[in-house]
């Protein structure tokens, strides 16, 4: 992970997702703090008091057996429990939900992402880019997050952004984010598979819209091209490191930048791995160029299927 601030978590919220997630964390903690610890901080001194040995005034029952007051009180706790905590989850469920777009008025940035072992590889397809080690997002600008696996489970999870997601082979699930300021932000997988996962991390960089523009032309002019000994290196299992070694490159962090990534590239990786194929760039159509959608229509039958 580059040095500097970074962001670790939704208790420091830099997106809209994870500010509500924060709320609905702070609303649980309510809940089961007054509901449940202050009733035994308190009742458990008064209790080992009032029934303390050799206490005076206490009544003597040894034939009691039932008290409707006791009753009651002892069913009351666990329904307001039950009941405050299934009331924030559904709503917040519902308000919280990864597959519901963003309100905003700027159309959401497309992202595609691949998980390999170990490393995430984020395609652009309108800008015809792709980067490892690296997020690039604008500033106040909605996500549109399409992902998938090249090989077992995965899952993403940026915290300061908020909503972790699932990432299956020949599957394709959906996230939707935001950042509402500049800055960087963790990045990792939280899925336990394999000895490397560990090192499967990134760094979210949060830029102003310029300075994401120009990070774009800049990815365009110095990126290496999408090839098939990239696209080999990339699918190889290893850490980032491992990559930009065998790639021969010298990016900070085992960060790389890839340019002419074909449109398609997704679908084309997401219908072989369903059907335990080989990828091959050569299968991909020519006409599918950056800023055009993909030729075939994997991506949209499988992000509308059903949720796993």
């Amino acid at each position: 992970m580059p040095g500097g601030n970074v962001h670790l978590s939704f208790l420091d919220p830099q997106g809209p997702i994870a500010a509500l997630q924060r709320v609905h964390f702070y609303e649980v903690l309510g809940v089961l703090v007054v509901l449940v610890a202050i009733p035994i901080f308190v009742l458990t001194p008064w209790f080992a008091w009032r029934y303390r040995y050799g206490a005076s005034g206490v009544r003597y029952t040894p034939h009691w057996d039932h008290f409707w007051l006791i009753e009651i009180a002892t069913w009351a706790g666990p329904v307001a429990i039950v009941g405050a905590l299934a009331f924030l989850l559904w709503r917040d469920s519902h308000r919280l939900d990864p597959y519901r777009p963003l309100a905003s008025t700027q159309p959401a940035l497309r992202i595609q992402v691949i998980g390999y072992d170990w490393k995430w590889l984020f395609i652009y397809p309108d800008q015809g880019i792709a980067t490892v080690g690296t997020l690039a997002i604008p500033v106040g600008r909605p996500l549109a997050l399409q992902l998938t696996s090249a090989t077992v489970m995965q899952s993403l999870l940026i915290p300061a952004l908020g909503s972790q997601i699932y990432a299956m082979g020949g599957m394709v699930t959906q996230l939707h984010l935001q950042a509402t300021k500049p800055g960087r932000l963790l990045g990792e997988n939280t899925m336990f598979n394999g000895r490397g996962f560990q090192q499967q991390r990134f760094t979210a960089l949060a830029l102003p819209a310029a300075d994401f523009n120009r990070w774009v032309q800049n990815v365009k002019t110095h990126g290496i091209p999408f090839s098939e000994r990239t696209l080999a290196a990339i699918a190889r299992e290893g850490s980032r490191a491992d990559l930009t070694s065998a790639l021969s490159r010298s990016g900070a962090a085992g960060e790389l930048e890839l340019t002419d990534v074909p449109a398609g590239f997704f679908s084309t990786l997401v219908k072989a791995t369903m059907n335990d194929a080989p990828v091959h760039l050569p299968s991909i159509a020519a006409g599918d160029r950056p800023g055009h959608p993909p030729s075939g229509s994997a991506v949209a039958a499988l992000a509308s299927a059903p949720r796993p």
